[in-house]
């Protein structure tokens, strides 16, 4: 039978809730990766009574060559670096400093937009639930998990409506678990798969936040 499609990030958020219920009442933190992962993870959040808040992700490309990734920084000054990039185009230290320090910035002000004046959450010993509203390539997502198993989270939970099978196994030697609630052979994109995939605005980000 084909995989059937989600109405909104409202409507996957609540499907994907019902599938993560065993993490309600150990103080687990829900993370949505901005923009579209907040309204899924507001749900998961809320069915939970878990906090809710974001985790930023920026790219960090190679001096010249910005499309291809050195690496990326995630909110709260986490930072992975791909080794095999660095060691291959023997990059100064410097320069990838240069590169982090400007994404670094980026992502600051993305989180202040949402976040405003509080602090980031703890994440350290803490069951952590990393929610998007689907995976393609699974690379912004597989950043969040290093950045967030590199802060110390337990358990690193993945949490995604979508995504092609290959994406999904791709994590679980990442997180401790991983749950796809639909990995249709015929994926083509995301948006495939929601009936209304309208964008996510930054005041429904800061609306969601606000709520929780």
């Amino acid at each position: 039978m084909a995989a059937s499609r989600f109405v909104d990030r409202v409507d996957a958020g609540r499907q994907m809730a019902q599938a993560l219920l065993h993490h309600r009442g150990t103080d687990a933190l829900v993370l949505g990766l901005p923009r579209g992962g907040v309204p899924v993870a507001s749900e998961v959040a809320r069915a939970l009574d878990a906090e809710l808040d974001v985790l930023v992700v920026r790219k960090l490309g190679v001096p010249g060559h910005e499309e291809l990734a050195m690496g990326a920084v995630a909110g709260g000054g986490l930072r992975v670096l791909n080794d095999d990039v660095l060691s291959r185009l023997a990059l100064p230290e410097a320069a990838v400093q240069r590169a982090t320090t400007v994404a670094a910035q980026v992502v600051a002000e993305r989180e202040r937009a949402y976040r405003g004046d509080r602090p980031p959450p703890r994440l350290l010993d803490r069951p952590v639930l990393v929610v998007d509203d689907g995976l393609a390539t699974g690379a912004t997502m597989r950043v969040a998990v290093r950045a967030v198993v590199g802060a110390g989270a337990a358990p690193v939970v993945v949490a995604v409506p979508v995504a092609p099978a290959a994406a999904c196994d791709a994590l679980r030697s990442m997180a401790d678990e991983v749950v796809c609630l639909r990995t249709p052979p015929s994926f083509v994109a995301v948006g495939a798969w929601y009936d209304d995939f309208s964008e996510t605005s930054d005041d429904e980000v800061r609306e969601a936040l606000g709520v929780a």
